[in-house]
């Protein structure tokens, strides 16, 4: 699934993308999503970083798109930002926040289809395959193969991953039931970890990233089980 969001105050052209887009979803057979937004101030507010393609008008009345993008890139660096404008000369101003492309209204389907394809092929193939965290600096955007395991702190989780530790807020029963179905299990109330890097079990611990994890005793038969299942599904 696609998740684009739509930051155009003129209803007229929010109406004629949302056309473009069920149309190009029939033809490509490619599952979409949008979410509109009335000014760029709107989507900055309370943006989670859980958008594929943002389709940006750049003259707005509260917050313009230059500066609604310029926001969004200190948190995100991988959303794929395309501007709607009826000035070709702002599409230089879009280099400066590694904006793909520019629609020209008035919109022409051929050529927005045209457009939105080359936008869906920089989206990585494996996308569900990576996890959103939002962290005090920003937005990351963690591949889910590069977590070795989450860990309860108080209220919030510290996600252990290759590329260092990530504190979020977050509920473990959160975690467990996104990461659950990539191959993560409980080994104890504190701790979810990712089988794919558990070397083995020692002690009554699990081994992975050169720490040891307790499994406690009422887990130990289902973590046995699952660890058994996740080499079997690797055979």
């Amino acid at each position: 699934m696609i998740k684009i969001a739509i930051v155009e105050d003129e209803d007229l052209y929010v109406k004629v993308l949302s056309e473009f887009l069920d149309r190009f979803q029939a033809e490509s057979g490619t599952a979409i999503c949008s979410e509109r937004f009335r000014d760029g101030d709107e989507i900055v507010e309370n943006y989670d970083g859980s958008y594929d393609i943002i389709l940006m008008d750049i003259q707005m009345k509260f917050m313009d798109g230059m500066s609604a993008a310029e926001e969004i890139r200190k948190r995100d660096r991988d959303v794929i930002i395309m501007f709607i404008t009826n000035r070709t000369d702002y599409a230089i101003r879009g280099y400066e926040v590694d904006a793909l492309d520019y629609i020209v209204k008035p919109v022409n389907y051929f050529a927005f289809a045209r457009k939105l394809e080359r936008a869906i092929g920089r989206i990585p193939q494996d996308k569900d395959a990576v996890i959103t965290l939002n962290i005090p600096q920003g937005i990351r955007k963690i591949r889910i193969d590069d977590i070795f395991y989450a860990e309860s702190e108080g209220h919030n989780l510290v996600y252990h991953t290759v590329h260092g530790d990530y504190k979020i807020r977050q509920k473990m029963s959160e975690a467990e039931e996104e990461l659950g179905r990539h191959g993560f299990f409980r080994s104890n109330k504190g701790y979810l970890v990712n089988m794919r890097h558990v070397d083995g079990v020692q002690d009554g611990c699990c081994l992975l990233a050169g720490q040891r994890l307790l499994i406690s005793r009422s887990r130990k038969a289902e973590f046995m089980a699952a660890m058994a299942d996740y080499i079997g599904s690797m055979v």
